[in-house]
């Protein structure tokens, strides 16, 4: 009887290629074939050898090794062992995400790669300390929140956030938001709207794994100039969190052996000069904030504030409040 399966045996071959091998890994023909009648196929080395150059023509880089016997492989895949690595660890670190989209992610990444390199994709998946959002359903509002946009339409939603005893309530005194979306940014972790407050006319910012029952409106989206021309460009001054206070030029004073610590949060547009042996200092831009006080208080003081006065000033007083309110 005619096997169905017979007609797609070049493509099984590709399938079992992509599938167990590698740039370390081959299959010899003797593999293949076995592999082949475990999908209920017949096969011959002389067809194989038209499949592989089929396939080769087709553009699937599949690689002879000079062993005993030979092998051959797919060796160039769309990301490498290391690329895959990268992915799997920033979806298991993401804070928006759920454990079961996190799961659901990662197995679809390592389907992208060989069996053996899943085997190490496997030791690498796990993130000590990962926090996961409580929220299943971001994917899904953004969704929702580019179709708005998309058709010019307001969005309506319930917006949560937790009480003292670790419950969840519902903002506004219970009642939805009805707000125009105007786009949508990620930072720190977190997806945020950014939209536009009719009622208090100003923009106003949502943490979208807090909305709930969102949907699109039957209100048409309002239009003014603000929403026109605004845009996530940003300025040069570092922002610490989502609250942005006024900018300013901040001089600090850094120990020799903590210099790391300004290029890793400022990078290239930190200016470094040397004071003295033991100590930098570092010309930076910054929206100063309680969130920039404390992550100064955080350095344990390997970074001192210099100047400008004023700023000196006011990280003094909020030091002495914060010991104040603690005593």
């Amino acid at each position: 009887m005619h096997n169905p399966k017979a007609k797609l045996k070049t493509l099984y071959v590709m399938r079992i290629l992509q599938d167990e091998t590698d740039a370390e890994h081959g299959l010899s023909l003797r593999e293949i074939i076995e592999r082949l009648d475990d999908y209920g196929i017949q096969a011959e080395r002389k067809g194989l050898y038209s499949d592989i150059q089929a396939l080769r023509e087709f553009g699937v880089d599949i690689q002879t090794f000079q062993r005993n016997p030979v092998q051959y492989a797919i060796v160039r895949r769309d990301f490498d062992l290391s690329e895959l690595m990268l992915l799997v660890d920033a979806v298991e670190s993401c804070k928006f995400l759920t454990k079961r989209q996190s799961r659901a992610l990662t197995t679809n990444l390592k389907l992208l790669a060989s069996d053996h390199e899943r085997a190490l994709l496997d030791r690498r998946i796990h993130v000590p300390g990962r926090i996961s959002s409580k929220s299943d359903s971001v994917f899904g509002c953004i969704d929702v929140l580019h179709e708005a946009m998309r058709k010019h339409q307001k969005v309506e939603f319930m917006y949560y956030k937790y009480n003292v005893d670790g419950n969840r309530y519902a903002t506004h005194d219970g009642k939805p938001y009805l707000v125009t979306p105007v786009g949508v940014t990620f930072d720190d972790g977190y997806y945020y709207l950014t939209a536009w407050n009719d009622d208090h006319e100003a923009m106003t910012e949502f943490r979208i794994d807090r909305m709930d029952k969102l949907k699109v409106s039957d209100e048409r989206a309002t239009r003014n100039e603000q929403i026109t021309h605004h845009t996530y460009e940003g300025d040069e001054h570092e922002s610490f969190g989502r609250f942005v206070g006024d900018p300013m030029t901040a001089t600090l004073l850094v120990d020799a052996d903590k210099i790391e610590i300004i290029m890793d949060r400022f990078g290239d547009a930190a200016e470094i000069f040397a004071k003295n042996k033991d100590m930098g200092k570092a010309v930076v831009k910054i929206h100063k904030s309680p969130q920039f006080f404390g992550w100064m208080a955080g350095m344990d003081g390997a970074v001192k504030i210099d100047g400008p006065k004023s700023l000196k000033k006011e990280y003094s007083d909020y030091l002495f409040k914060l010991a104040k309110e603690s005593s």
